[in-house]
C-alpha cells in the first residue's frame, strides 16, 4: 500500500514553507508528494518562476523515489563518481540539487516528500526545511 500524508497535512506544510519564503522575500513553488512521488498538493506563489512548477515536483519525486534529500545527490553524481549521469535517468525526473526532502513516519518509513523551487539552492533548502520542521512538529518530535 502507498504511504501518504493527508491533503490537510500537506496544506499545513505548504503554509509553513510559504511563510518562510515570504520572510526571505522570494516567491517559490512548493510541492508535497506521497511515498511514490505522486502529487498530493502544489502551491505556486505569485511571481514564482514557471519552471519551478516542474522542478519542485521533481524534487519531491526524487526524494520519495530515493528516500533522501536531493542535495545529497550532488557530489555522487559529479563526473567520475558512481552516480554520474543520474539526473538523465528516470525520464529526466531526478533532481540532484537541494530543495527536496523525504518525510518519514515514526518507523523511519517514507510517507511523503517535499520539494521547493524558485530561488538559489540555499533558499530552496531553507524554505523546504521550514515545511519539514512543521512535519516534525505535527508528528510530535
Amino acid at each position: 500500500m502507498v504511504q501518504s500524508i493527508t491533503l490537510d497535512t500537506a496544506k499545513q506544510l505548504i503554509d509553513a514553507a510559504e511563510r518562510k519564503a515570504e520572510e526571505i522575500d522570494n516567491p517559490m513553488v512548493i510541492t508535497v508528494a506521497n511515498s511514490e512521488g505522486n502529487l498530493i498538493a502544489q502551491h505556486r506563489m505569485d511571481d514564482a518562476w514557471l519552471a519551478s512548477v516542474s522542478i519542485s515536483r521533481n524534487k519531491a519525486y526524487t526524494s520519495a523515489a530515493l528516500d533522501m534529500p536531493t542535495h545529497e545527490l550532488a557530489e555522487p553524481s559529479e563526473p567520475g563518481n558512481s552516480l554520474y549521469g543520474l539526473q538523465t535517468t528516470d525520464e529526466g525526473r531526478i533532481v540532484i540539487f537541494g530543495g527536496g526532502y523525504p518525510l518519514f513516519d515514526e518507523s523511519g518509513d517514507v510517507v511523503g516528500a517535499f520539494g521547493v523551487s524558485g530561488g538559489a539552492v540555499e533558499q530552496d533548502m531553507e524554505v523546504a526545511q521550514a515545511g519539514v520542521s512543521r512535519w516534525e512538529e505535527l508528528r510530535g518530535e
